[in-house]
């Protein structure tokens, strides 16, 4: 099964991403800041893609994307936010992140990023 890392400081965030994902038939390992997914990344070598939040306190978003390409080069990142902002999309994009999808998500929309990303052909 493969496995996405969800990053976001709300909880219940995280629980909507992670019920989404699973249901498309992903394994699901959380953190609640950018210093916890780096260890949550140390921790699980078979993390496939992550999915970050960037406004969160302690080490944000950007912040971990700069940290993570460090410690895991290859990993793909999607930010998951409210911001819709050309220059901070055009950032995280200059820091390695693969993908922008804005909140609410569309479960459809998060579910076909994270099977090609992640690698995971759609369910048939």
């Amino acid at each position: 099964m493969t496995t996405i890392l969800v990053i976001d400081d709300s909880m219940m965030v995280r629980q909507q991403v992670g019920r989404t994902l699973k249901e498309g038939g992903f394994a699901i390992v959380e953190a609640c800041d950018g210093n916890e997914a780096l260890d949550r990344v140390r921790e699980h070598s078979d993390v496939a893609l992550a999915i970050c939040d960037v406004n969160m306190p302690g080490m944000n978003g950007l912040e971990f994307l700069e940290q993570v390409r460090i410690l895991a080069p290859a990993l793909p990142v999607v930010m998951l936010t409210t911001e819709g902002q050309v220059s901070l999309i055009q950032r995280a994009k200059s820091l390695g992140a693969k993908g922008w999808v804005v909140k609410p998500f569309r479960a459809d929309i998060l579910l076909a990023t994270a099977r090609k990303l992640a690698g995971q052909a759609p369910a048939a």
